[in-house]
């Protein structure tokens, strides 16, 4: 028997094994049903034994192939991930959505060490990249909003929303009386929030909390919460904001936690990445998808750290 058919005849038994029908075997190989059998059948007669036992209930291994089985499946599980490796020398591109204060404040700070460790991967997001924009869809998007955890999606982390402030007012606050010293400070409003049925707003937290605040629904409303944490930093005020998103602004000095961890509340919306079917198998996006669920699981770390302190 020549190599190359051999090995095919290999690849469509061992498939045909980890799917359970020459039908899905074929789907994965790209042949049809027959030519899986074919081979497989040619595979037998070589060697003279039955390889597989087919019955109602599908195909299973048949007791000439049970003790190289486990060989087999190691074989062509290492062929799979050395070409994997071989089609990330290629140049590869990524086209994710995602809400523009989750690239600014979440994603982009962390994506360089990602392109760091895969130079030849380019990304395209929201638009914008090294790779070229096109029309179509998407092959991850990230969202902040009700938990979706399926095949197609991730959830990431929930973040944990606290009033923030600049240093400045931060001293002024702690200098007030304790009773009344949110009264004169101008508190902004984000709308990023306003969907959470945590009750993540200004009138919520007030009523928490016991704090006195005369006319707590009043403010400025900012749809963006960048602009809201700069305004923030410039000592226009107050605003509620997750610690996830406000993380580098905390860690520069530029904004503090007006209030203790502790008056805070976890959104019950979460920030979820999902992908497209058609291309969440391919080698570049596996890769992209497991450093997304990696840096998902260091913020929920983090964040139940912040909440301990």
């Amino acid at each position: 028997m020549a190599a190359p058919f051999h090995l095919r005849s290999l690849q469509a038994l061992e498939m045909a094994v980890r799917t359970g029908s020459f039908v899905a075997a074929a789907g994965q190989l790209g042949i049809t049903p027959a030519a899986v059998g074919q081979r497989v059948k040619a595979l037998e007669d070589y060697l003279g034994v039955e390889l597989l036992v087919r019955g109602r209930g599908g195909i299973r291994p048949g007791p000439g192939l049970r003790a190289a089985l486990p060989m087999l499946h190691q074989a062509f599980a290492a062929l799979e991930a050395a070409a994997d490796e071989l089609a990330l020398q290629r140049v590869q591109e990524i086209y994710v959505a995602a809400m523009s204060d989750v690239v600014d404040l979440w994603l982009a700070p962390r994506l360089g060490r990602f392109r760091a460790a895969h130079p030849n991967i380019r990304f395209c997001i929201n638009g914008e990249g090294d790779a070229p924009l096109r029309i179509g869809r998407v092959d991850c998007e990230i969202a902040f909003g009700p938990d979706a955890n399926d095949g197609d999606a991730d959830l990431l982390f929930h973040d944990h929303v606290v009033p923030i402030a600049s240093p400045l007012n931060v001293a002024r606050l702690a200098a007030a009386d304790a009773d009344s010293r949110l009264e004169g400070f101008p508190i902004l409003h984000l709308d990023f929030y306003r969907n959470d049925p945590a009750g993540l707003s200004w009138p919520e937290w007030v009523a928490a909390n016991g704090v006195r605040r005369t006319a707590p629904e009043r403010g400025m409303r900012f749809q963006r919460v960048r602009a809201a944490l700069d305004a923030v930093a410039a000592n226009a005020g107050l605003t509620l904001c997750g610690l996830a998103l406000a993380a580098g602004g905390l860690a520069a000095g530029s904004i503090a936690r007006a209030y203790p961890v502790a008056t805070g509340r976890r959104c019950q919306h979460g920030l979820t990445a999902r992908y497209r079917a058609e291309t969440r198998d391919g080698p570049h996006v596996r890769r992209f998808r497991a450093w997304l669920r990696e840096e998902g699981r260091a913020t929920a770390a983090w964040l139940d750290a912040e909440l301990q302190t």
